[in-house]
C-alpha cells in the first residue's frame, strides 16, 4: 500500500515538540492541554507548521478531520488548514469570525481551472470551544460536517492533486493566520460516513 493510500494522522502536539523531516515551523506555536490531549495554540499573527507532503495526492475520494478551537476576539479571515498548492490545486479550511464572538466555516477546493467555496454565514458557532470539522470529498462532490452534522455541500468540477505540501495555522503563503489550537488532522483516502469520524 503506497503512502498516498494510507491513512495519515498528525497529533499536532507531536509535530511542535519534536520536528519530523520535511517539517518547518513559523513564530511559536505552543503546545498546550486541552480536554482531548495536548494540543497547539497559534497566536493569529505568526504562528504556523509546514509540511513537505500532500496527503491528497493522487487522492479522489478522501475524508480530511481537525480537532480545532477558534479563540475569540481573532481575525475575521483565518486559514487554519490548506492542501495542495500555494495558489492552484488545494483544499482550505477557514474560519469567519464575527465581531460577537462568533465563527462560521469556509471551505474551498481547486482542480484545475475549477473552484468551489462552501460557506454559510448563519450557520454560526461560539468561539472557545472544540470542534470536529470532516470534509468528505467524492469525485468533485463535498460535503462539510461540523461535530458529525451535515452543514455544508456542493459539487466541483474535480481531478486529483498530483503534488503539494500541507500548512497548518496559517494558509501556505504566510496570510491569513489562524488564532486558536488545533489537536489532531487525519486524512483518510475514502469516504468515512459520520459514525466512522475520530471520536479523539
Amino acid at each position: 500500500m503506497s503512502a498516498q493510500q494510507s491513512v495519515v494522522e498528525w497529533k499536532l502536539s507531536i509535530l511542535n515538540d519534536s520536528l519530523v523531516p520535511g517539517e518547518s515551523k513559523e513564530g511559536g506555536p505552543q503546545t498546550i492541554d486541552s480536554p482531548l490531549g495536548k494540543a497547539v495554540h497559534f497566536d493569529g499573527v505568526r504562528d504556523g507548521i509546514f509540511l513537505n507532503t500532500n496527503p491528497l495526492e493522487n487522492l479522489s475520494r478522501f475524508t480530511v478531520e481537525i480537532f480545532f478551537q477558534p479563540d475569540g476576539k481573532a481575525p475575521h479571515e483565518q486559514r487554519f488548514l490548506h492542501m495542495g498548492d500555494a495558489r492552484t490545486e488545494r483544499l482550505l479550511l477557514e474560519t469567519r469570525v464575527t465581531d460577537d464572538d462568533q465563527w462560521c466555516l469556509d471551505a474551498f477546493l481547486r482542480s484545475g481551472d475549477s473552484s468551489r467555496t462552501l460557506i454559510d454565514k448563519n450557520k454560526l458557532h461560539p468561539t472557545g470551544k472544540w470542534y470536529h470539522i470532516a470534509y468528505v470529498v467524492d469525485n468533485g462532490k463535498m460535503d462539510v460536517y461540523v461535530n458529525g452534522e451535515l452543514e455544508l455541500n456542493g459539487k466541483v468540477d474535480f481531478s486529483p492533486m498530483k503534488a503539494g505540501r500541507t500548512s497548518m495555522g496559517v494558509r501556505m503563503n504566510k496570510v491569513s493566520w489562524f488564532k486558536g489550537a488545533i489537536y489532531k488532522v487525519r486524512v483518510t483516502p475514502k469516504c468515512l460516513p459520520p459514525a466512522e469520524f475520530m471520536k479523539s
